[in-house]
């Protein structure tokens, strides 16, 4: 999955009384490594304290003609703080990073423009004046610090995007659950993330319309790309490719960009077959993130995950804690993102539910990070984990046609302390990004107004 490009604002300041060359080389300087970073800079010319403030307004205008995202306040220098309050005003209600530049060593010596006088003076009023801001120092002598800044302004653009979001939702409260539940209200305040509801009986409508020419090639498709334990039944496939099409029809018709559904409760119970070779293969065809049991929260923190890091956000649940983790893992399909060589499927059952697709693929491992939104009370927050994904050792779930499959699954060996992580769990379903994105998600956490722990 691709990561969209990040759009900022940038522009830098400092005194008339300093060198313009000085200011103008190192604004630029700056915005050249963060470009080579991956961000879309849409840049002003810096802004000094010019006396009719002529500069400021200036700025003002040319970044008004851009839709941006975030905005980097860039300080090459002193600067009295009234010309940075005469451009950033104007953007109040966008995150912002404060960036303070460095000196440079000239032979012997080394030479500032006092860029943390700047700084310095304007940190305080930003936070008093209620702007959302990530201060940024470069230490003396040092290079640019691009990651933290990377990491926020991927944050404020992650924000930006979930407000416009929509998760399509197939049934309701699959099995009773309590912990999958939402408030339409709360959650359109917090992030402004729509869920719409849909009948499971509008996919087996649509189902009941594909046509053995709409269905022969995804089955092609799955015979060829997809290592079968054992000789699949032709109903459990044309099951599987029919549910994928109908789901991926109902969703792009109604542009969602992640989808839950009623999976025990419903597809399992009401169609008589298991769903997961359906979502392996929508996975493929279709650009989503996907959770079972009518996950809200869920689904939202996979979007959050996709938006900051382009990652999937796949999702997995908890079977046993260790002294040091946890094993995770799925009992039906992980996305093909997230697999360790090729996909591979049992066609088996589970307790009382017909023959389905169940993909026992192996699970890619590394540096990882779990994470889950929750609701307590009238407040959000975020629970958050970084550890190491590791194999895991030989294990099965009971229930499952003999002889038993080796679900996907992960040795998580955390980095902190189980016990706190247990204390403060919020679900079954936590969804991993790979690598440490501990930081972009408190940043995410700080500019959306929720807690994190």
């Amino acid at each position: 999955m691709n990561k969209e490009k990040t759009q900022v604002g940038f522009v830098g300041f400092g005194e008339v009384n300093t060198p313009r060359k000085i200011v103008e080389s190192k604004c630029d300087h700056a915005a050249e490594k963060l470009q080579a970073a991956g961000l879309e800079l849409i840049k002003t010319s810096p802004v000094a304290d010019d006396e009719g403030g002529e500069q400021a307004a200036r700025a003002v205008a040319e970044l008004a003609e851009h839709d941006f995202d975030s905005l980097i306040v860039c300080i090459a220098g002193w600067i009295p703080s009234w010309a940075v309050f005469a451009v950033i005003e104007e953007f109040k209600e966008k995150p912002m990073v404060l960036l303070g530049l460095t000196g440079t060593k000239e032979g012997n010596r080394f030479v500032t423009t006092a860029d943390q006088a700047g700084t310095t003076a304007l940190r305080k009023p930003m936070a008093d004046m209620g702007y959302e801001f990530k201060y940024v120092v470069t230490r003396y002598g040092a290079d640019l610090p691009v990651e933290p800044i990377i990491s926020y302004c991927n944050a404020a653009s992650a924000a930006k995007r979930l407000r416009k979001s929509k998760i399509c939702m197939a049934g309701y409260r699959d099995m009773q659950l309590y912990g999958t539940l939402y408030d339409a209200s709360y959650l359109k305040r917090t992030f402004g993330t729509e869920i719409e509801h849909f009948d499971l009986i509008e996919l087996k409508q649509i189902m009941d319309t594909i046509k053995p020419d709409e269905i022969k090639p995804l089955m092609e498709k799955m015979k060829r790309d997809w290592v079968f334990k054992k000789e699949p039944g032709q109903q459990a496939l044309e099951n599987s490719v029919k549910l994928c099409l109908a789901i991926k029809r109902k969703v792009k018709e109604r542009g969602g960009d992640a989808f839950s559904y009623k999976d025990v409760d419903g597809i399992k119970k009401h169609m008589g077959f298991s769903p997961a070779g359906a979502m392996t293969l929508l996975h493929e065809e279709l650009d989503i993130s996907t959770v079972p049991e009518n996950d809200s929260l869920g689904a939202v923190t996979q979007l959050m995950v996709r938006y900051l890091t382009g990652q999937v956000g796949a999702y997995l649940e908890f079977y046993e804690f260790m002294d040091n983790g946890a094993l995770i893992g799925v009992p039906d399909y992980v996305p093909r993102e997230i697999i360790d060589g090729r996909v591979h499927i049992l066609p088996t059952a589970f307790g009382e539910f017909g023959e389905g697709l169940l993909n026992v693929s192996e699970v890619k491992g590394g540096k990882a990070t779990l994470c889950r939104l929750f609701r307590r009370g009238d407040e959000y927050g975020l629970h958050v984990m970084t550890g190491e994904a590791r194999k895991p050792r030989s294990w099965e779930e009971a229930g499952w046609a003999p002889p038993a499959p080796q679900l996907p699954g992960l040795e998580f060996i955390f980095d902190g302390d189980v016990d706190d992580f247990l204390g403060s769990v919020m679900g079954q379903h936590y969804i991993i990004s790979y690598g440490d994105t501990s930081e972009t998600l408190h940043d995410f956490a700080k500019i959306v107004g929720v807690k994190i722990i």
